[in-house]
């Protein structure tokens, strides 16, 4: 049995942890947020200590370790530009980290990052749980042993409503969610690269605080994508249906079929991370390279009227 702690026991992300650390057989030592509404701790590990300010979690977790109690790993659910300073911790503490994407905001916190990685010995681990689907594991495969002649056309549409709320909250400000196509892009991304091979050109058509749209070309395959906030932007039989969500990818034109499967990722993930098998720094490194050229390259007006796919 491991001993983990977990920073952002507040947060929306932190239950999928909470329930993949326990289904995991493994113990919740400690947690901090500084918003004290964590009921959902008697769900799981009602026995774990709780605390709002970060110098008294530290300081408990060093006593923990004088004592002679492991801290294993430091599972990281916080606003996205707190991720950094958080995975530092972790690996001073003689933890590996898992943090949720994206594990930064910018390549060069990579490049630091793989140095305290080094210097410490210890692992950082990210989510990236798209990898881990079914449909997109067996898409890969058909891809990596098709020979095709020629690219995958490909449209990715992600539709997914969010009230007032969002833009009061960190996720409103770009300097620290790293804006839409960051916040609920950034694994399609991934997959995207994981799948189809190294980015060849990146465009941007649209860029607004609720919506982005954009091109990206890989060594495999041309992608249209279109992502939004803006329940107004949700297909009308969607509407009609009562959903607030909408995702979809089709390759050449055949509809890729993944609405579900995901509710066990993040224990599939825990699983492969105890393993030895997380996936990592380098794992995370494009993906964090095409969301930081979205949010800082020029915008093209050119193809913006076939982007948007309702």
């Amino acid at each position: 049995m491991k001993n983990f702690a977990l920073i952002g026991a507040a947060g929306y992300i932190a239950p999928r942890h909470l329930k993949a650390i326990k289904e995991t057989n493994n113990n919740l030592i400690a947690a901090l947020d500084k918003f004290d509404s964590v009921g959902v701790l008697d769900s799981y590990f009602p026995k774990a200590d709780f605390f709002v300010e970060f110098e008294r979690f530290d300081r408990h977790l060093e006593k923990l370790k004088r004592a002679g109690t492991q801290l294993d790993y430091v599972s990281i659910c916080t606003p996205n530009y707190l991720h950094d300073s958080h995975i530092r911790m972790a690996l001073r503490r003689g933890a590996d980290a898992i943090c949720e994407k994206p594990l930064v905001l910018n390549p060069w916190n990579i490049d630091a990052l793989k140095d305290i990685q080094k210097e410490s010995g210890n692992k950082i681990n990210t989510i990236l749980q798209l990898r881990l689907h079914p449909s997109i594991i067996a898409l890969k495969n058909k891809v990596d042993i098709e020979d095709k002649n020629g690219k995958y056309d490909v449209d990715l549409t992600y539709i997914t409503s969010r009230g007032n709320w969002y833009d009061i909250s960190w996720k409103g400000d770009e300097s620290k969610s790293g804006g839409i196509a960051t916040n609920i892009g950034v694994h399609f991304y991934d997959m995207l690269y994981w799948i189809f091979g190294e980015v060849q050109e990146n465009i941007v058509y649209l860029r607004e605080k609720d919506k982005a749209s954009g091109y990206l070309e890989f060594k495999n395959a041309r992608v249209r994508w279109f992502l939004s906030i803006n329940e107004d932007d949700l297909p009308k039989e969607i509407k009609i249906k009562g959903q607030r969500t909408f995702r979809s990818i089709t390759i050449d034109n055949q509809e890729l079929e993944f609405s579900s499967g995901f509710t066990d990722l993040h224990n599939v993930s825990y699983q492969e991370i105890l393993k030895g098998n997380g996936f990592g720094l380098s794992d995370s490194e494009e993906s964090i390279k095409i969301v930081h050229e979205i949010r800082n390259i020029a915008i093209s007006k050119i193809g913006e009227k076939h982007l948007f796919l309702k």
